[in-house]
């Protein structure tokens, strides 16, 4: 295979995992945090990964809020990528390495999905403060959480709420402070 068409194969493999990779995070930090199951946005990405997910779920139980089973198919889901994506280069890596790189690809991953919905809360909010849509609540139950201590250090200012500003700067030198290669943070958000 030419190079570019590796290159090409590799763009477009990481990005399609990337993106699923992205939608059990999103699975995981919607039910973690109690959004709206009921929500559209919720039910996408419940009908997006509970084909695959079934399966672990049934032997993998809850632990309080998290969903154990899929925190272990993310896992493994990011390190079947990281296979992939090492073998469409033709490149190998030992098995430690490629969890250790799983496990960082999903800190990224999720640093990387955190900043643009806070991108995106921060917009809507200054579209449209206090409309209620299906996107705005379930971007406030996701980011709540992480805002709430962050006005309390840094409570508005002359009516602006820079705590999305702050959030999203830290969030970014987290995913910077992440030792994953390059290689791996190809792709859409990550």
């Amino acid at each position: 295979m030419g190079a570019n068409a590796s290159n090409a194969l590799y763009y477009l493999v990481s990005t399609l995992l990337n993106l699923y990779l992205s939608a059990v995070i999103l699975r995981i930090v919607l039910a973690w945090v109690r959004a709206d199951f009921y929500n559209p946005l919720s039910q996408l990405v419940w009908k997006l990964t509970q084909p695959m997910l079934a399966p672990f779920q049934k032997t993998i139980p809850r632990w309080r809020r998290l969903d154990v089973a899929a925190a272990i198919y993310l896992v493994l889901l990011s390190l079947i990528s990281i296979h992939i994506a090492m073998w469409i280069l033709g490149m190998s890596l030992a098995t430690f390495s490629g969890l250790l790189f799983a496990v960082l690809k999903v800190i990224v991953l999720a640093g990387n999905l955190y900043t643009v919905s806070l991108t995106f809360q921060a917009i809507l909010s200054w579209f449209g403060p206090g409309v209620n849509n299906p996107a705005s609540n379930i971007l406030w139950s996701m980011n709540e959480p992480i805002l709430r201590p962050i006005r309390r250090l840094i409570p508005p200012i002359s009516g602006f709420d820079l705590s999305p500003l702050f959030a999203i700067i830290a969030m970014q030198v987290l995913v910077m402070l992440v030792p994953l290669p390059n290689i791996f943070r190809a792709g859409i958000l990550g």
